[in-house]
């Protein structure tokens, strides 16, 4: 079967946050060392905003004492919002063989070919202590190698959910190994890939843990000297999808700036730096955020269906956001790569230092200056690679990785979504409350893959304080719950799929966001191999959404006919209330990795899954509250 026509696995995307917000995220340390130079607690982001010292989050960041269910409620002890439980390490999944998996080798600066692994770049795109250079209004570091080393950009191929899914697959399909691995690793180590392809050269997921020269590049994940080398051709289109960039065969370097002071450059690394509008536009996102995955059983035969697996770019296309063809919305880089500092103030400054600290005087301020937070969605997979250092051997500091934890968290809890109660009148002798969730991103909340769910908690409660009715209350392993306190039948593998909901009469039937795939047969999957349509797809669509557009096909929902308050960046709930209530509280919850999905990952038996499996079972797994509101009932 050609390798293009095969699954592509992008399993841990930085995308799933809100398009057109202001950055959350703090500047870098100023320690002058490009190793661990990354994003420290005192640059403005404290230790304890939003990542807690030991747990990753922090105290009050996700349910609170009094938000929801008390732990004598019947809803269970550990219901998510009640008391703050200390994180459980059994997870109710197989135990793994904590030695099963070789650790991770530490990058080496490495230079082959088209590609240099991004120390070379940190010698001049770091801050420093006596440069002025890659600053922002208030003298704060804000320097691209320092805020991108703890991203998940940086880290594409060293997270471990990404290798977890990709043995997996591979072990469901032996037949498809060698190709799969060609595609994930195309945009989850895209230097190594392109590298070995110029090789005429097989790279494999066992080739990160080598040493060799592309395997230091293969870690070094979605790096300086692969975006930045990647050309205009054909972005925007169909073709350049599903990791088809093309990177330039004359080792040029593309920027948003002119008038350049190239010399530096060139003799240091042997880039030619370039101006390139294409920098700053979406299409460039595209390439690896723009998924189809073909549908083939056990055997590689195809089966004649065509997954749009992620689509955040049509998502966005398709949407109010849209800055293509005289749009006057925002990119994806608008959000995170924002031009602006922590404190709307648009950025001006060098874009680069000497090698010996100081500034370059032929270079003055320049702008726009695009931060490379690149926070999203994802606030499970960084605490991940940083309290499991001695295995994945991250570049970025645990302080860096603190701090884009808390960039991300930021994101998702003050710019993603916006929850609003409209308590109704009493039909049938139950009380009628309408919540209605907005969607603030600039695609589809959630958006990637489909690992990711949103779903409504809401609690209610007599005059005397005692819960009356509760649906999506959760426990600290993230499982969604019913009246009894024990986690819903749709929580394990194999289990049932919640349907979309239009009215929420109780805990059986929570209203819950999410993509659910389907084999060409009907049966419900959870292999991206096997998937070749979706049974459900509610995702709250972004603001603009339309039917006639030309990406509406690839984006539209699936299971709400019928349900005439679903509508472009929005949806409504009625929640079916006994007249006794009078106090309610709604949250929308959000996690990256569902229980369901780990759940379906641990039926697989590979290095790569007991390695992931035992993380997660040690990680602070709880979700994030993206909005709550309160209502006092009449």
């Amino acid at each position: 079967m050609p390798t293009r026509q095969l699954l592509t696995v992008l399993c841990a995307a930085a995308l799933g946050v809100a398009c057109g917000s202001t950055d959350p995220l703090d500047p870098a340390a100023d320690t002058g060392v490009p190793a661990d130079s990354g994003l420290l607690a005192d640059a403005g982001v404290e230790e304890d905003s939003g990542v807690g010292a030991d747990s990753g989050v922090d105290a009050d960041s996700g349910a609170g004492v009094d938000s929801g269910v008390d732990t004598d409620s019947g809803v269970g002890a550990d219901s998510g919002v009640g008391e703050d439980a200390a994180v459980e390490v059994d997870s109710g999944l197989p135990r793994p063989d904590a030695g099963a998996l070789a650790p991770l080798p530490a990058t080496s600066p490495t230079t082959q070919g088209r590609f240099t692994t991004s120390d070379t770049c940190a010698v001049c795109h770091s801050n420093h202590p006596n440069a002025t250079a890659m600053r922002d209004s208030q003298a704060r570091p804000i320097a691209p190698y320092d805020l991108w080393a703890s991203s998940m950009m940086a880290n594409a191929a060293r997270d471990p959910f990404f290798r977890a899914v990709l043995s997996a697959e591979m072990s469901d399909t032996p037949v498809a190994h060698d190709a799969l691995e060609d595609k994930c690793l195309t945009c989850h180590a895209p230097m190594a890939h392109v590298g070995a392809e110029d090789g005429s050269v097989h790279f494999s997921l066992t080739d990160l843990y080598t040493g060799t020269a592309l395997g230091h590049l293969g870690l070094d994940g979605v790096s300086c000297a692969a975006c930045h080398q990647i050309s205009s051709t054909g972005l925007g289109t169909e073709d350049s999808f599903s990791g088809h960039f093309v990177v330039n065969a004359t080792r040029t370097i593309y920027g948003p700036h002119s008038n350049l002071f190239s010399t530096p450059m060139v003799m240091r690394s042997g880039y030619t730096p370039q101006p390139a509008a294409h920098m700053t536009e979406s299409a460039i996102c595209a390439t690896c955020h723009t998924l189809y995955t073909h549908a083939v059983d056990e055997n590689g035969q195809e089966q004649g269906e065509d997954l749009p697996e992620q689509t955040p770019y049509l998502e966005w296309r398709n949407s109010a956001f849209n800055t293509e063809g005289g749009g006057q919305g925002q990119t994806c880089q608008d959000c995170h790569m924002p031009v602006v500092d922590q404190d709307g103030v648009a950025v001006s400054t060098r874009i680069a230092r000497a090698p010996n600290g100081a500034d370059f005087n032929p270079i003055g301020p320049r702008a726009p200056y695009g931060r490379h937070l690149m926070v999203g969605g994802n606030t499970l997979v960084p605490a991940i690679l940083r309290d499991n250092a001695a295995d994945l051997s991250p570049t970025a500091s645990p302080a860096a990785f603190d701090a884009t934890i808390a960039g991300a968290r930021a994101q998702l809890e003050q710019h993603t979504a916006q929850v609003n109660l409209q308590p109704g009148a009493v039909v049938g002798g139950m009380r009628e409350v309408a919540v209605q969730v907005v969607n603030l991103t600039g695609h589809k909340l959630p958006t990637g893959y489909p690992s990711r769910r949103v779903w409504l908690q809401a609690v209610a409660r007599d005059a005397a304080g005692q819960v009356v009715f509760a649906s999506g209350t959760w426990d600290v392993r993230g499982r969604i719950l019913d009246a009894a306190g024990a986690p819903l039948p749709s929580e394990a593998a194999g289990g049932p799929v919640v349907p979309h909901a239009d009215r929420v009469a109780g805990a059986t039937q929570p209203a819950i966001w999410q993509s659910v795939m389907a084999e060409s047969n009907g049966s419900i999957t959870f292999t991206l191999l096997r998937g070749g349509h979706y049974v459900k797809d509610n995702r709250l669509l972004p603001q603009g959404w339309r039917a006639d557009h030309a990406d509406a096909a690839a984006t539209a929902a699936v299971g709400v006919t019928g349900d005439a308050n679903f509508a472009p960046g929005q949806d409504q709930v009625t929640l079916v209330l006994p007249t006794t209530a009078t106090q309610l509280e709604v949250q929308l919850l959000y996690q990256v990795i569902s229980p369901r999905w780990v759940a379906e990952l641990a039926t697989h038996n590979t290095p790569e899954v007991d390695a992931f499996l035992r993380y997660w079972a040690a990680a602070d797994v709880r979700p994030v509250v993206l909005a709550a509101a309160q209502a006092t009932l009449p």
